[in-house]
């Protein structure tokens, strides 16, 4: 019963952000509707001015999207939410875009305001509103194959996301056209000041809250495989309790009023929450610089965040891990949380490599194995020759013969988690190996 009034809770408070996401999205064009519109403007003129509407008020969301409200993320998971800012921030720019091009084509002389030589202020706001959000979108999109870095991109990408949305509500407080009575004119008011304290939240108060509470460097152990296990104490015996799988943002060598903060998942066990430790890939960039940090550093650490937990399903009565690469940090996080708890439901983890040599934790999981109810399956790429077990990939076969046969649908859990085409293959795979969607759960690691 209890884990029923767990999933209905969490069923209802997805409804209701997402209710109250299309009702914020909606309210302007709901009052334009209510009230008599301006005279003189047909249909079409009136119906690309509510699409550019619906597409501000969603840029202006996108902040609330990203600024980290573990109470709106807690339903879905920081992945998905991340996963949804990026898709209908291409949706938000294409209702925008609709509406320039609908203007264009009802009074084709109105091109005459890209001209920003000649325009007046409020189209001059407009253009540069656009050609803002146009750079933001394709830096977005193509900035690994541009090779943008990470934390130039980021700086720029809040710059011009703060622009864009400024300008558009310049734009609109200009235009003025369609703030002609006392109500549409305080709905903006009161969404120019909501995006404001947005950004006092995410830029001033937040970094004010993390510079209070730092976390110092304890050590910097050396793993198999090119990674680095980070383990922090909290300066100010502040411990900061989280769920086993849940991941944080680490600002390290800067303030966190900078943006160079970087996401990670904890390691650790959350039965010690005094200590956290992250297990991180050297894999260039930031991820290259964490040998380098030394003892009693400051450290800043924003979390925890994320869904992805065996401890959201408790009702299991048995979980299987499937790791590929630097993707068993969550799962040893969870191990490592079974095993404090001293849990006796049979585990199963499933890890790919590329070799035996490059196994991370390949000897804690060993140990494990003796703790726990574990069963761990090695899945080499490149094996050595006298490899006996598992060669390739992680496949539908592979899943199937690990998992009991006879086990009901929602009584084993699979938690998911390594590099995209791994993750793409065995979701696939999942229906070919008897799990069915609601059965499993995916830690996507490319955010941003």
């Amino acid at each position: 019963m209890m884990i029923m009034n767990m999933n209905i809770k969490r069923i209802a408070q997805g409804t209701f952000w997402i209710l109250l996401y299309i009702l914020i999205t909606l309210a302007p064009v709901l009052i334009l509707l209510a009230g008599d519109p301006p005279p003189g403007r047909e249909f079409w003129r009136d119906f690309s001015v509510a699409l550019g509407y619906c597409g501000l008020t969603m840029w202006m969301l996108q902040f609330v999207l990203t600024a980290r409200f573990k109470v709106i993320k807690a339903p879905y998971g920081s992945d998905i939410v991340y996963f949804f800012h990026k898709q209908i921030s291409l949706v938000a720019y294409g209702l925008v875009l609709a509406h320039v091009i609908l203007l264009f084509l009802i009074s084709p002389r109105l091109i005459n305001l890209l001209n920003l030589i000649t325009a007046p202020w409020r189209a001059r706001a407009g253009v540069i509103s656009m050609v803002a959000i146009t750079a933001l979108i394709l830096t977005s999109i193509y900035r690994k194959k541009w090779k943008i870095e990470y934390n130039r991109w980021r700086i720029w990408h809040g710059i011009l996301a703060i622009a864009a949305v400024s300008l558009a509500f310049a734009h609109v407080y200009l235009v003025g056209y369609y703030l002609n009575t006392p109500i549409k004119r305080e709905l903006w008011i009161v969404y120019s000041a909501f995006w404001i304290g947005l950004i006092f939240y995410v830029r001033l108060y937040k970094p004010w809250r993390l510079l209070k509470f730092p976390f110092i460097v304890n050590e910097v152990i050396p793993e198999r495989g090119g990674v680095y296990t980070l383990s922090l104490i909290p300066k100010k015996g502040k411990a900061m309790k989280f769920q086993a799988g849940q991941f944080a943002w680490i600002t390290s060598g800067q303030t966190p009023f900078s943006d160079a903060e970087h996401p990670f998942t904890i390691a650790s066990s959350a039965e010690k929450p005094e200590s956290l430790s992250f297990s991180i890939k050297e894999l260039g960039d930031f991820t290259g610089t964490i040998k380098d940090l030394r003892k009693g550093q400051l450290v800043y650490v924003d979390g925890p965040f994320g869904a992805f937990s065996y401890e959201r399903h408790p009702h299991a009565e048995g979980y299987m891990f499937i790791a590929g690469g630097i993707g068993i940090t969550p799962m040893m996080s969870m191990l490592r949380t079974l095993a404090d708890r001293k849990d006796t439901r049979p585990l199963v983890l499933l890890y790919a490599n590329k070799n035996w040599e490059g196994i991370t934790f390949r000897e804690e999981l060993d140990a494990l194995q003796e703790k726990l109810g574990l069963k761990v399956t090695h899945v080499l790429e490149t094996p050595p020759d006298d490899w006996t077990g598992e060669k390739g990939f992680i496949n539908a076969r592979i899943i199937k013969e690990h998992l009991p046969p006879a086990r009901e649908p929602n009584n084993w859990e699979v938690f998911l988690c390594g590099p995209p085409p791994m993750m793409n293959a065995i979701e696939k795979a999942m229906p070919a190996a008897g799990v069915g969607i609601g059965d499993y759960h995916l830690e996507k690691f490319d955010l941003v």
